[in-house]
């Protein structure tokens, strides 16, 4: 919901695409990350009972730890990922896509209690709602993102082996789509690569996983891979 792409140009001219997470996904990562803060108190509190008064008080400073560094440790030392954002593939990063720092995840889990007012993360919401890129108030100004983290799809058996020729000539138009095909189809869904390879049936003469085959050999021809 409400994912987005933010692109940055690096000082070397590189264009980075950073996949931008709605506030579904990062709500959802907070919660894992809540039931696993409660555990920690609620396992400390039992732990420290038997030692009473004193026990109280250093209950105090585990929630107090938990509360405020759980979060800034993980993301700071963790590559910007806490426990729940690494379950729903999530992390956080520099706006210009370099690993979080020390100050900017102190200051955007810090200014949380702004974003939580008045209840509920009200002003986180609406913040992230109106923001092109999702961000809550805290991310504004620590300049930070929450993004997706690309997972690696595994290539089809046999994507990158075998060559054939075209069995047509090719505009320079096609032979690029071709390539296109070639560089971009292992990061695709068995499912999405069938989809795209069908669309050209015609040159292929076939369908299914071995269009998907036919059509990474005439792109491996295409490219010298004899």
């Amino acid at each position: 919901m409400l994912d987005t792409h933010r692109e940055v140009v690096t000082p070397e001219g590189v264009a980075l695409h950073l996949p931008a997470a709605g506030p579904v996904p990062r709500a959802l990562a907070w919660v894992l990350d809540f039931v696993i803060r409660m555990a920690v108190v609620t396992l400390g509190a039992i732990v420290l009972a038997a030692m009473g008064r004193a026990g109280s008080g250093i209950h105090a400073v585990l929630i107090f730890l938990v509360y405020w560094f759980y979060p800034v440790l993980f993301e700071a030392l963790g590559n910007g990922r806490t426990p729940g954002k690494r379950v729903l593939g999530l992390r956080v990063v520099a706006a210009n896509g370099a690993p979080v720092g020390w100050m900017a995840a102190f200051v955007r889990n810090l200014l949380r209690t702004v974003d939580m007012l008045p209840f509920g993360y009200a002003v986180g919401l609406v913040t992230s709602l109106a923001d092109p890129w999702g961000r809550r108030l805290g991310d504004m100004v620590a300049g930070t993102l929450v993004v997706h983290v690309e997972r690696a799809h595994p290539p089809l058996p046999g994507t990158t082996t075998g060559s054939q020729a075209s069995p047509v000539p090719l505009l320079p138009h096609e032979q690029a789509a071709l390539v296109a095909f070639a560089e971009r189809g292992p990061r695709l869904t068995a499912a999405r690569q069938v989809e795209l390879a069908e669309l050209a049936a015609p040159l292929v003469d076939s369908t299914g996983t071995l269009a998907v085959h036919r059509l990474y050999a005439i792109a491996n021809w295409l490219l010298g891979r004899r």
